[in-house]
């Protein structure tokens, strides 16, 4: 691949709409450019996200530049995602900058002036990573024609004037209205932003492309764009996602396997859909189990015919608990707990199943009695646990990453579990991902349906890892047969094309 001495490609993935698709497309051309032999990396300046990973070196970023660096090969790092947002209460959100938290903002505050001074860190790392890779495939957020929100954007078509990016827009056809999301979007940039507009990408359509040229053909005499590609909509094609109530590796696996239990009966898991939940992905490697069917609750009745309740990580524990509480389920929690039916609580759903907390740091709520379910007091600390421990349980190695302030003091319990603690058929543990380490999933769930009295076998040759790979090459295999890659080759090689029109009104 031909670049510029000293500074890789790039191509700034931007989107018509929140969920347009722009982080699957961003890994998708992640993966298609690595498996041509091309060093890439993904790029997210600033992301809003409660659903974060841990890096080796001890850094939070996103879980979606997370997958992408896993589609494009290379090891994640804070580099691809210097500023993650994780929304809190009172509409303010925790700024971890460079894989560190270094306090809270509110909205206000945070575009008032704070999101400027991050721009020298934004394109340091925008500009490091084009030193040592052939490529770097940005993401931006939302829509780059949010223009209450130019003059401080440092993820859109700030990023891409900054590093001369030329800019992909992609759009979601199946909600409708694209084409003229395609031609408003670049409608109501300024001048100077829509020279960087190269294009679009349609995704998620339906049908006969031919039905769609015309209409292309049309968008092309209008805004002097071409249009890239037409994607099609395709189940259980997304990545770890940002946010939302979905399980996104369970529709790839249910579509592409026919996963019919190992035993004589399927494990029906409930996840309690507690507010500010957080890294709810953890619940992805169980839905890719045969047999297992994973779904979100938030009454009381619908534990009733469940054989595992998962009480995920929150980015409040304390509003949690109280959640729990005023809905009816800490009740439904107890009741299952002394009948001896299996509960699993991670990170922040550990700790509210403990006996007390405290906490100074993300409620400021001070001493709050847990549901008294498992032996541990929890203790808010300033700074934040980030963390990949490797350890042992029920006989097997597993990995997980850690990232909390509440620090556990575990004093009983009938044995340890990870970090945390087991009393009669309650688990819990800080550690998230650690579902994805097969045999230490698969001991879990035989454990589980035992408990439950459910005749359940986890199938021997499940590999989440491989499943895994296997979504990330559908993501690669989706650019390279349905989009032009000659052009986006070109595109990224040579940068922002010359002579785009100017399409009035700009931005105001």
């Amino acid at each position: 691949m031909s670049v510029t001495a000293g500074r890789g490609g790039g191509l700034l993935v931007a989107g018509t709409t929140s969920d347009a698709g722009k982080s699957v497309v961003t890994a998708g051309i992640c993966r298609w450019l690595v498996r041509k032999g091309v060093k890439v990396a993904p790029f997210k300046a600033q992301n809003m996200s409660l659903n974060s990973y841990v890096t080796r070196e001890g850094a939070e970023i996103g879980r979606a530049q997370a997958m992408q660096a896993a589609a494009a090969r290379v090891e994640p790092s804070a580099l691809m995602n210097p500023v993650l947002l994780k929304p809190g209460g009172d509409r303010s959100s925790q700024v971890v900058l460079m894989g560190k938290p270094v306090g809270e903002l509110s909205a206000r505050g945070y575009h008032a002036g704070r999101q400027e001074q991050l721009f020298g860190t934004v394109t340091e790392c925008l500009e490091e990573l084009r030193r040592t890779h052939d490529a770097v495939i940005c993401e931006g957020a939302g829509s780059p024609a949010e223009i209450n929100l130019r003059r401080s954007d440092i993820v859109n078509m700030g990023i891409a004037r900054a590093g001369r990016l030329p800019v992909v827009v992609v759009g979601d056809i199946d909600r409708g209205g694209v084409f003229a999301s395609f031609f408003g979007t670049t409608a109501l940039l300024s001048p100077e932003d829509q020279e960087l507009i190269a294009g679009y990408i349609v995704n998620k359509f339906r049908g006969d492309v031919s039905l769609l040229e015309p209409g292309l053909d049309m968008l092309r005499d209008l805004t002097g764009r071409r249009t890239f590609g037409v994607l099609p909509f395709t189940h259980g094609l997304g990545i770890d996602e940002e946010d939302g109530l979905r399980v996104s590796l369970r529709g790839a696996v249910r579509e592409s396997v026919v996963a019919s239990p190992h035993g004589a009966d399927v494990l029906r898991v409930a996840v309690c859909a507690v507010p500010l939940m957080s890294n709810f992905t953890d619940v992805d490697a169980l839905a890719a189990e045969p047999g297992v069917v994973v779904r979100f609750v938030d009454r009381p009745e619908e534990l009733a015919d469940a054989d595992l309740v998962v009480v995920p990580g929150t980015r409040g524990t304390v509003r949690a608990l109280a959640w729990l509480r005023e809905r009816g389920l800490a009740d439904a929690l107890a009741r299952r707990a002394a009948e001896g039916r299996p509960v699993l609580g991670v990170c922040g759903g550990f700790q509210l199943l403990g006996e007390r907390i405290e906490d100074e740091v993300e409620s400021r709520a001070g001493v709050v009695e847990g549901l008294g379910l498992l032996p541990v007091r929890v203790r808010f600390a300033a700074e934040k646990t980030l963390a990949r421990p490797v350890g042992t349980a029920l006989g097997e190695r597993v990995e997980g990453y850690e990232i909390h302030h509440g620090v556990a003091d575990v004093h009983g319990g009938d044995e340890p579990f990870l970090d945390g603690c087991r009393v009669g058929a309650v688990w819990g543990t800080h550690w998230h991902g650690s579902l994805e380490s097969d045999g230490f999933r698969r001991a879990f769930l035989r454990r589980v349906a035992q408990a439950a009295e459910r005749a359940f076998v986890p199938a021997p040759d499940t590999s989440f890892a491989a499943l895994r790979e296997e979504q990330l090459d559908r993501l690669g295999d989706l650019i390279e047969e349905h989009a032009d890659t000659d052009a986006l080759l070109r595109l990224i090689e040579d940068g922002v094309p010359a002579g785009a029109p100017f399409i009035p009104p700009g931005a105001p």
